[in-house]
């Protein structure tokens, strides 16, 4: 099968997927876009939002429909890196054995990510990045393929161990989740207060989604395009020289090159699923609020003031 007719291909599956979803998700659609172009690019996300607001049942969702494994882990002050990656027993044999955590799953809901001692947090950024966990010396590849969805609360940070800047870089994404419509939130009433339980179908496979995965990295871009991805990024560092003075005058950090590799991606496979060859600027400013929104650092005078990333991105373009 040529690229085009199995990017034709990943479209239709890619909308069959969205009224999956939709059976059992209502709202919230710019949140789902971001989740499924993370799977399709083979990166991690951060979902922020308040409690009830169906993070969980989003993930568990999308798992269930491209018919993945999945795992959700309940992130707390007193979980230790082996609840999560696993240990190794002697058995009855006196022999060591590996019994494997959570981790090995095709997703993982980190659920309060930053509820949890840095220690911890880095055995799952580090499975994140490396794809496999290293117990007693002994290297445990994990399932492919393999994505993270942190959530954190943007409300209550008492007890919390804030992500750094160095590990939020690894996350490909920032999504954040917003209050549902008056209309939309009647409907969440309706449907889970009555007897009735959808069924989902399984849309894709393990292995259909891995071969969309390569597919959109071999989608060709424009020289143009990457130049702009990269200027973008470029502009968010208060020392550049064409950095706008919003970003000098509110920014004390910006974004670094992996946030350009980053908008490169999924600009890829936001502009394959709208039926484009290859994308644009306008794919790029697409999904540049998620990939940028958590590699900037606000300063003093921004948080005073009152100006939000958002804002400073928007100005950017």
């Amino acid at each position: 099968m040529s690229d085009v007719a199995a990017a034709k291909r990943l479209v239709k599956k890619y909308h069959q997927l969205k009224s999956e979803i939709a059976k059992v998700i209502i709202g919230q659609d710019k949140a789902v876009d971001h989740v499924l172009l993370s799977i399709f690019v083979g990166g991690h996300s951060l979902l922020i939002g308040v409690p009830g607001l169906a993070k969980t049942l989003l993930v568990s969702t999308v798992a269930n429909t491209l018919g993945l494994d999945f795992k959700r882990i309940q992130f707390t002050p007193d979980l230790m890196p082996s609840d999560i990656l696993g240990s190794e027993i002697l058995d009855e044999n006196k022999k060591f054995q590996f019994i494997k955590g959570p981790v090995f799953s095709n997703v993982i809901l980190a659920d309060e990510i930053n509820r949890t001692p840095p220690k911890t947090q880095a055995a799952l950024l580090e499975a994140m990045q490396e794809r496999s966990v290293t117990i007693a010396g002994h290297e445990h590849k994990l399932a492919k393929p393999f994505f993270v969805l942190a959530t954190q609360n943007p409300i209550e940070q008492e007890g919390t161990y804030p992500l750094p800047e160095a590990q939020l870089d690894r996350f490909l994404f920032s999504i954040n989740l917003d209050y549902p419509s008056f209309e939309e939130e009647v409907a969440i009433v309706k449907s889970t207060t009555d007897d009735h339980t959808e069924k989902l179908s399984e849309i894709f496979s393990a292995d259909e989604i891995l071969e969309f995965q390569h597919l959109i990295r071999r989608v060709p871009v424009a020289d143009n395009v990457v130049e702009y991805a990269v200027n973008l990024v470029t502009k968010t560092r208060p020392n550049s020289s064409n950095a706008p003075k919003s970003v000098k005058d509110y920014i004390s950090w910006g974004a670094g090159p992996r946030a350009s590799q980053n908008l490169i991606l999924a600009a890829k496979a936001h502009a394959v699923i709208r039926g484009k060859l290859s994308p644009d600027k306008e794919d790029v400013q697409a999904i540049a609020y998620a990939v940028l929104y958590h590699r900037i650092v606000r300063n003093y005078k921004a948080e005073a003031e009152g100006i939000s990333e958002k804002s400073i991105i928007k100005g950017l373009f």
